[in-house]
C-alpha cells in the first residue's frame, strides 16, 4: 500500500469547500482544455439508402445488468457537500427519469463526514449506480473498508476507482506518493462484491496503464481524455503560482487517441468513452472507435446549473440527455444501421 503523503491530510470541511469551488468553475469557459479531444478528425460514412425507419433506430444497451435507453450515463461530478448533495439528488432523479446510469463523484467527503448517499439509490432503484472513491484513498491505510463503505452507503452496482496524479500535483493540498496504488486496485477487485473500474479524470489512461489494468481482473476502464473539462487548469486557478504549472496546464492524451490507443491494445477490454465529448454525434463516434459506453458530465452539468452555483434545473438537464439521444439515433440511421450492433461495422474515417 501507498505510504502517507507528506502533505497533512485536509479536513472534512476544507475537503467539502474545495468541492464546491470546483463546483463553479468547472462551470467556467476557462476550464475547457485547450487541445481538442479529436472527434472532429473523425468521419462516418454517410449511407444514402438506409433500410430502416428513423423512429425504429434501437440504440438502448444493457450495463450491470440493468437494461438502459442509451449508451450513456452521467458522469462523476461532485459529493460531499449540500451543493453537491442537492445536485447529486436532482441528477439520480433525470438518470432514472431517462433511463440512464449515474456515476457519482468522490464519496471521500461524505463519507468522511458521516453524510449518507443512499437517497440516491431510492430516488434511482432501477439504473445502475456507480460509486466513486480515489486511487490514493484507497491505497491508504483501511483503504478497501472505504470503498466497501462506499459500495453499501449507495447501494451501487459497481465502483469507479479515479487515477489523477496530474491533478493531484496541481491541486494546492494534494497528494503525491502514488506508490501502491495499482495493488491497492488489484485487492479491491478481489475485496468487494461489485465491478471495480477506473478512470482517470481528463488527462487520459494510455495504453499501457489500460492493459495492466485489464490484466488484474478490472471490469471497465475510462479513458477520460484530454479535450474536456480540465481539472488542471481548475486546480491552478486556486494558486498563487500557478505560473509553475503554465506548461502542464494542456497536459495529457486526447480522448480519440487513448481510445484507439487502448482499443488495439486491450480488443476484448470494455472502455468508456469521456472527456470533450461535447453532443451525441460525438458519443457515436467514441462508440464507433470502441466504447462500450460514454459518459456525459459537462454538458450535464452546464445545463443543470448554470454558472455551477446555481440550484439545479432537472427539467434543463432531461433536456439535453434526450437531445443526445436524438443525435445518436441520428448518427446510427445516416450509416445505414440499425442498432448498435450493426452500427459497430459501418464505414468510416478518420483524418489526420
Amino acid at each position: 500500500m501507498a505510504s502517507s503523503s507528506s502533505n497533512t491530510p485536509a479536513s472534512p470541511s476544507d475537503t467539502s469547500e474545495r468541492k464546491d469551488a470546483h463546483l463553479a468553475l468547472a462551470a467556467d469557459p476557462l476550464a475547457m482544455s485547450q487541445v481538442p479531444s479529436g472527434f472532429d478528425a473523425v468521419r462516418l460514412t454517410h449511407c444514402a439508402l438506409p433500410e430502416c425507419s428513423l423512429e425504429e433506430v434501437d440504440i438502448s444497451t444493457s450495463c450491470l445488468g440493468h437494461s438502459v435507453s442509451a449508451p450513456f450515463f452521467i458522469g462523476s461530478m461532485t459529493g460531499g457537500t449540500a451543493h453537491a448533495t442537492a445536485i447529486n439528488l436532482a441528477l439520480a432523479e433525470v438518470a432514472e427519469s431517462a433511463g440512464i446510469g449515474l456515476a457519482v463523484g468522490s464519496q471521500r467527503a461524505s463519507l468522511e463526514a458521516g453524510q449518507s448517499q443512499r437517497d440516491l439509490r431510492r430516488a434511482a432503484p432501477s439504473i445502475p449506480l456507480f460509486g466513486n472513491l480515489g486511487g490514493l484513498q484507497l491505497a491508504a491505510p483501511g483503504g478497501l473498508d472505504l470503498a466497501a463503505r462506499a459500495v453499501d452507503d449507495l447501494q451501487a452496482d459497481a465502483l469507479f476507482i479515479h487515477v489523477n496524479p496530474l491533478q493531484e500535483a496541481v491541486q494546492p493540498e494534494g497528494e503525491t506518493d502514488w506508490r501502491g496504488v495499482i495493488e491497492a486496485i488489484e485487492a479491491a477487485v478481489t475485496f468487494l462484491n461489485v465491478p471495480v473500474l477506473v478512470k482517470e479524470v481528463g488527462a487520459g489512461i494510455g495504453a499501457n496503464v489500460a492493459r495492466r489494468l485489464f490484466d488484474i481482473g478490472v471490469h471497465a476502464v475510462d479513458i477520460a481524455g484530454l479535450g474536456g473539462t480540465n481539472w488542471t487548469r481548475i486546480e491552478a486557478a486556486r494558486r498563487d503560482d500557478a505560473e509553475l504549472f503554465a506548461p502542464f496546464l494542456d497536459w495529457g492524451i486526447p480522448t480519440v487517441d487513448a481510445l484507439r490507443d487502448a482499443r488495439s491494445a486491450c480488443p476484448e477490454g470494455r472502455l468508456i468513452a469521456s472527456g470533450g465529448i461535447r453532443h451525441g454525434l460525438d458519443a457515436a463516434k467514441a462508440l464507433w472507435l470502441g466504447a462500450t459506453m460514454t459518459s456525459m458530465a459537462g454538458p450535464v452539468l452546464k445545463a443543470m446549473t448554470g454558472d455551477g452555483t446555481s440550484p439545479p434545473d432537472a427539467v434543463a438537464a432531461i433536456k439535453v440527455i434526450e437531445m443526445w439521444k436524438a443525435q445518436l439515433r441520428l448518427a446510427v440511421f445516416l450509416t445505414g444501421a440499425c442498432d448498435l450492433a450493426a452500427f459497430a461495422g459501418v464505414e468510416g474515417r478518420i483524418s489526420r
